[in-house]
């Protein structure tokens, strides 16, 4: 099993959609990512040898933020919208929609469970 940036890729799958397993690394930078380095996209990971999981491992490190740096600046970046106190700050921090989607209705996700507020029988 190769493990790369922490992570450890699943043996079976072509190595060019194992990659996407890497927070941060999606379908299209793992091609590019391939092209970068000449490794074949359709070798299986437990194909790969050593020498070609450490090319994979220095080419994510030196170009790419991926897991853990990454999950950092995404939350200092939110953070950061919660501090000066703009809208889309004030949205997290009230943990509601943030894009414009509708709050009537749907919103389940970010809003969570129904809390039904009103008519008491008599």
């Amino acid at each position: 099993m190769a493990r790369i940036a922490g992570v450890d890729l699943p043996k079976k799958k072509k190595i060019e959609y194992a990659l996407p397993y890497i927070y941060g690394i999606g379908l299209t930078l793992s091609r590019k990512i391939l092209k970068d380095t000449g490794i074949d996209p359709e070798k299986r990971v437990y194909e790969l040898s050593e020498e070609e999981v450490a090319i994979l491992n220095r080419e994510i490190q030196n170009n790419y933020i991926v897991e853990g740096e990454l999950r950092k600046q995404v939350q200092l970046n939110i953070k950061e919208l919660m501090d000066i106190k703009c809208y889309r700050g004030l949205r997290h921090r009230r943990g509601l929609p943030v894009r414009g989607q509708r709050t009537r209705t749907n919103a389940r996700t970010r809003k969570g469970k129904r809390k039904t507020v009103g008519s008491k029988s008599k």
